[in-house]
């Protein structure tokens, strides 16, 4: 007999009611597995490290009265022209330096293991049986992928803002407009580039999880993440594909430099949130479509 022809057979007042505190257990579990693992510890790590060899870099460059090179300072790492004067710029030149590679392939990694890890494991049918259901699980890993974009993020920012407070002066802020702050704002502005770095990653995060739901093994999964991260990337850097550029989820993640300006430019910025928010609906929905009607196995 089916659990369907079970459930219609039993009265429902008989039915268990679930608890919601179950839920919740279940994403502080899912949180857990994410951030308890070695991998995941060692892709923070290395995201840590990013910010402290930039900073030492430019350190030992201009320790002579020089300054970074013209060939440093184009597209995202511009804000490396900055750093000595300031070392709240070191966040900036430091999000910017991470986010074309080092980010989005640690998104990656989290994102298609998420499911086909479980299956490959052997322990996603098993998350089954708990009364959460596919919905729940589903929105729970999810959530558990975000947490770790936005972990990865603030990794990245925290660990830049104390490396640029040590080895350069900190205090009023010229933005890239030429107008000058006060520190308390510019820490305001560097908060909100946070943000919107984390929700940059929203798009593939979501591409990641569907991928996830078609693979039973971790590996594969991770391995089409990234493959298809780069992939993008390449069309991207491509002048002559100009035309579906506005339609990739990496187009505008730089877009956060228009957060450093006054008025804020807010074009860009906007067009990045919505096609983030356009990859996950489609995505996220086909990876409810698809695990919602896959026959699990393992």
């Amino acid at each position: 007999m089916s659990q369907a022809e079970v459930r219609d057979a039993v009265p429902e007042r008989t039915l268990p009611r679930r608890n919601p505190l179950w839920t919740l257990a279940l994403f502080r579990s899912e949180l857990g597995i994410v951030f308890r693992r070695w991998r995941t510890v060692a892709l923070l790590g290395v995201l840590a490290v990013v910010p402290v060899l930039i900073g030492i870099a430019v350190k030992i460059e201009t320790s002579d009265g020089g300054t970074v090179g013209e060939s440093e300072r184009g597209d995202g790492l511009a804000f490396l022209s900055q750093v000595t004067n300031n070392g709240i710029f070191l966040v900036f030149a430091s999000l910017a330096a991470v986010l074309p590679v080092f980010l989005p392939m640690a998104i990656s990694v989290v994102s298609g293991d998420s499911i086909a890890g479980e299956a490959s494991g052997g322990t996603l049918r098993y998350l089954l049986v708990a009364p959460a259901g596919r919905n729940r699980l589903l929105l729970a890993k999810f959530t558990a992928v975000l947490a770790f974009c936005l972990a990865a993020t603030l990794v990245v920012a925290t660990t830049a803002l104390a490396v640029g407070a040590i080895l350069f002066p900190v205090g009023d802020v010229t933005l890239i407009s030429g107008t000058p702050v006060s520190f308390a704002e510019a820490l305001g502005r560097a908060v909100a580039v946070a943000g919107v770095v984390t929700l940059s990653l929203v798009g593939l995060a979501a591409v990641g999880l569907f991928i996830s739901t078609l693979s039973g093994s971790g590996i594969a999964a991770m391995a089409a993440t990234v493959g298809l991260l780069i992939s993008v990337q390449i069309v991207d850097a491509i002048p002559q594909l100009h035309v579906v550029h506005p339609y990739l989820f990496t187009h505008y993640w730089l877009s956060f430099a228009d957060l450093l300006r006054d008025p804020v430019h807010w074009d860009e910025v906007v067009k990045n949130l919505g096609l983030q928010g356009a990859y996950l609906a489609v995505f996220g929905s086909a990876a409810w479509a698809r695990f919602t009607s896959r026959d699990i196995t393992a």
